[in-house]
């Protein structure tokens, strides 16, 4: 067994060639995902709530994006990006801004979908007592639809954020010097140690996954003691 070679390596894995050179490794995969999952969080609530609305022009451009990005692999949207973008725009577009367009997109549809079942989970009543009480849509929206769906869709946000957390992987692909990138690189400069390598890589995966996991879950508890207490 050559951990020695992952021992030799663990700086570069974890920065890249931060400070002499491009940060990589652990440090970009965890902003990647950090940044994807904040952006693609607000991209689809606002899509999941203009796919419950009632006016055709908010809810038909709404589902023609959640159907068309669903239908297709986020490989081919970020080629497509990276690729055509510079066709589209008259420049190139660095990798990891192409890659956190793609994964905002491409999650942002995920998440409009569970957004539009959460609300659509709750009571049909709901909607008409909060306007009874005076509150406009929008209000009644903000302060007693939302809170009380996005409390239950915690689980599906997690899991669709540790998937994007998983596919910055990707990235790799068009030159993102992210964790799998760095594990390429290492591997090719060694070609003595790919196992080790390798298994490495998947252990802070899964720390970064876990942590995630680990969090929503003292989330959830906490949410559900507040809910406790306001009955």
């Amino acid at each position: 067994m050559r951990f020695d070679v992952v021992y030799e390596n663990f700086d570069y894995f974890l920065w890249g060639a931060f400070p002499e050179g491009p940060l990589g490794g652990l440090a970009m995969t965890v902003i990647l995902a950090a940044v994807s999952i904040f952006m693609a969080f607000w991209v689809g609530l606002a899509f999941g709530l203009m796919r419950n609305s009632k006016k055709f022009w908010l809810r038909y451009p709404a589902m023609a994006y959640i159907e068309l990005v669903r239908g297709t692999p986020l490989l081919l949207l970020i080629f497509w990006f990276y690729f055509l973008a510079p066709v589209i725009l008259g420049y190139s577009v660095p990798e990891l801004q192409t890659t956190v367009v793609a994964l905002v997109v491409f999650t942002g549809a995920y998440i409009a979908e569970i957004v539009r079942a959460g609300i659509m989970a709750l009571p049909g009543g709901q909607m008409e007592a909060a306007r009874g009480t005076g509150l406009s849509h929008f209000q009644a929206m903000r302060y007693v639809i939302l809170p009380q769906s996005l409390r239950n869709m915690i689980p599906s946000f997690v899991n669709q954020f540790v998937s994007l957390t998983k596919d910055t992987s990707l990235a790799s692909t068009i030159g993102v010097l992210e964790l799998t990138r760095c594990a390429e690189q290492v591997s090719n400069r060694t070609l003595n140690a790919p196992m080790e390598i390798y298994v490495t890589i998947l252990v802070m995966y899964f720390v970064i996954c876990y942590c995630l996991t680990s969090y929503s879950r003292r989330l959830e508890k906490q949410l559900s003691r507040y809910q406790a207490r306001d009955r």
